[in-house]
C-alpha cells in the first residue's frame, strides 16, 4: 500500500510540474520579478530599445523600436474611479498567463506589470473607451506581439493624460517628460509638434537623418535655417554639414541627429519634406 501511495504521489508531482510549465502556477500570488526597478532613460531606449507611449485622452498606444515607429493600437485604460496612473514606468514583471489576485481571478494574458499595486499592460476587451480597473488593455494579437518585443532592461512606458494624435507627438512628449518640460508643447501643428520654446540642441549621438545636399556650406546653413523656421522642433537636433564628392561634384550634406530622429523623418516625409535615415 505504501508503495502504491508513493507512486501516486510521484505521478501527481510530475503532473503538477508539467501543468506549471505549460500554464504557469495560478496559485502563486506573484511570479518572479524581473531585475529592473527603474525605467531606462527615454533617450536610451530610443537609441536601442522599446519606448511605449500611452495616451489616456486618445485611448491609443504608440510603440517605438530603436527610435522608429513599430506599431500603434487602440487601448482601454482605467474607468472613472479606477484611473490608470500617469507617469514613466519600467516593466517589472512579465507572464504569458496571469490572473488578477484583486479582481475575481480575472485573466490577464500577456501581462506586463508596471507597478506593484496592480497596474499592468495585458490583452483584454477594448471597447473604444476607458473600461478597465486601472490596467491598460490591448487587443489580443497586439498584446502578444508586444510581449514578444519588450525586454525589461530596455523598455520604458510613458503614460500621459494628454491627447496624442501622431507618432512624432508621442516621441516629443516622452522626451519632454524626461527633460522635465511640460508634457506637450503649447503649439501643435497637423504635420507634427512644434516646441513653443526651442530646446537646447541634442549633444549625444542618437539617430541621424539627412535633410538636404547643397552646393555650398553656406547654402546648407541657409537650408537649415529655413527648415527650423518651418519645423521648430529641429532646433533640438544636433546639426552637421558634411562635405562629400559625388561624380566629381562637391556637395554639402545637411544632417541632423537626435533620439527618435527616424520616427521624425517619417513625419517629415508625410508632410512633403525630403528626408531619409542615415544611421
Amino acid at each position: 500500500m505504501k508503495r502504491i501511495l508513493g507512486l501516486c504521489a510521484a505521478v501527481l508531482g510530475v503532473f503538477a510540474l508539467t501543468n506549471m510549465a505549460l500554464f504557469g502556477s495560478e496559485q502563486r500570488v506573484e511570479a518572479q520579478a524581473l531585475p529592473v526597478q527603474a525605467a531606462p532613460a527615454v533617450s536610451d531606449v530610443l537609441q536601442s530599445g522599446v519606448l511605449i507611449v500611452v495616451s489616456k485622452a486618445s485611448q491609443r498606444m504608440y510603440v517605438f523600436k530603436d527610435g522608429a515607429l513599430w506599431d500603434s493600437s487602440p487601448v482601454s485604460t482605467g474607468k472613472r474611479g479606477h484611473s490608470t496612473p500617469a507617469g514613466v514606468f519600467p516593466i517589472l514583471q512579465k507572464r504569458v498567463r496571469h490572473r488578477s489576485n484583486i479582481y475575481s481571478n480575472a485573466p490577464m494574458p500577456y501581462m506586463q506589470r508596471l507597478t506593484w499595486r496592480g497596474i499592468a499592460i495585458h490583452a483584454g476587451r477594448v471597447p473604444g473607451y476607458p473600461a478597465s480597473h486601472g490596467c491598460i488593455r490591448l487587443p489580443y494579437s497586439f498584446a502578444r506581439a508586444l510581449f514578444a518585443l519588450t525586454n525589461a532592461a530596455s523598455t520604458t512606458v510613458v503614460v500621459t493624460n494628454e491627447a496624442v494624435r501622431s507618432d512624432v507627438a508621442a516621441v516629443t512628449l516622452a522626451l519632454n517628460v524626461q527633460t522635465g518640460r511640460s508634457l506637450l508643447p503649447e503649439r501643435v501643428r497637423e504635420r507634427g509638434v512644434a516646441l513653443a520654446v526651442a530646446p537646447a540642441p541634442y549633444s549625444g549621438s542618437g539617430q541621424t537623418i539627412q535633410l538636404a545636399a547643397e552646393a555650398s556650406a553656406g547654402e546648407a546653413e541657409a537650408r537649415w535655417a529655413s527648415l527650423v523656421a518651418v519645423y521648430p522642433e529641429l532646433s533640438g537636433f544636433r546639426k552637421a554639414v558634411i562635405p562629400a564628392v559625388v561624380g566629381r561634384r562637391q556637395f554639402y550634406r545637411l544632417r541632423a541627429s537626435a533620439p527618435g530622429a527616424h520616427a521624425y523623418c517619417t513625419t517629415l516625409k508625410r508632410a512633403g519634406q525630403d528626408c531619409f535615415t542615415v544611421s
